[in-house]
């Protein structure tokens, strides 16, 4: 489990120290803060970046515009204008780099982060259906779903879970089990429980990870995980699982017995 990595692009040291710590605080990581397109560019090649906050002037002969375009042209993220350039001009040169948002200075922390969770969630569910190479367009009237602290977002071999403030990035091979408790699931890493009010059936079908089998009609287990098991419980680490009648004929069927 890792938190989201932000990437801020900014000239104005005060206004980057105090994006970088209010982020921090709402529980994003800050992968590095550059006021120039040199120093952008290498944190971006370096670093773990998830989304980008850029300041379109910034130091340099390459404003944020043209950083932001090479950023993509590498790997493509979600990216938000934070800026005081407001012009016609600066706008449309700026759309095609298909951006999540466009914030006009001065900006506050709260819509900052409101940009940001709506800039994750519509990467996430756009990105598997662009051409390979091609900048993933933000679509901007796509609701959030309406309970929006459950949303689980899968990209790649990642989920983002919402908690808190901060969508938090996990690798899915990290995910040991899920288990149902009353009415909310709860999703467990080695190191941390997240308690979802989603019923198991649409977390699974969320994650859509395909190691993660039901076991019982209480939990759901990471085979990858598993160091032992037999016909009743699976064991990982110092965790026994119990196996329902019901789905242990299906349980098995993820094994190829010699």
């Amino acid at each position: 489990m890792t938190k989201t990595h932000v990437l801020i692009i900014e000239d104005e040291a005060l206004v980057a120290l105090d994006l970088a710590k209010g982020l921090e605080k709402d529980g994003y990581e800050v992968a590095g803060i550059a006021d120039n397109a040199d120093d952008a560019l290498a944190l971006f090649d370096t670093k773990e970046v998830d989304i980008a906050l850029v300041d379109i002037n910034i130091i340099g002969d390459k404003d944020g515009i043209d950083t932001a375009g090479e950023m993509l042209k590498k790997r493509q993220i979600p990216l938000i204008y934070l800026t005081a350039l407001t012009d016609t001009g600066t706008v449309e040169r700026a759309k095609m780099t298909q951006p999540a948002a466009f914030l006009a200075k001065p900006y506050n922390l709260t819509n900052v982060r409101i940009a940001i969770e709506m800039a994750i969630h519509n990467f996430a569910v756009t990105a598997h259906s662009q051409p390979e190479g091609k900048v993933v367009p933000i679509v901007k009237d796509r609701p959030l779903e309406s309970a929006d602290r459950e949303t689980i977002l899968r990209l790649n071999d990642y989920i983002f879970v919402k908690h808190q403030y901060a969508f938090v990035k996990i690798l899915l091979s990290e995910i040991t089990y899920v288990e149902a408790v009353n009415n909310y699931v709860q999703l467990v890493t080695p190191d941390r429980k997240f308690p979802l009010r989603l019923s198991f059936t649409q977390l699974l079908d969320k994650v859509g990870y395909g190691p993660l089998v039901r076991i019982h009609r209480s939990y759901a287990v990471n085979i990858d995980t598993i160091q032992s098991f037999n016909e009743q419980e699976v064991i990982i680490g110092k965790i026994t699982l119990p196996i329902g009648r019901s789905f242990k004929e299906d349980f098995l069927r993820h094994f190829h017995f010699r």
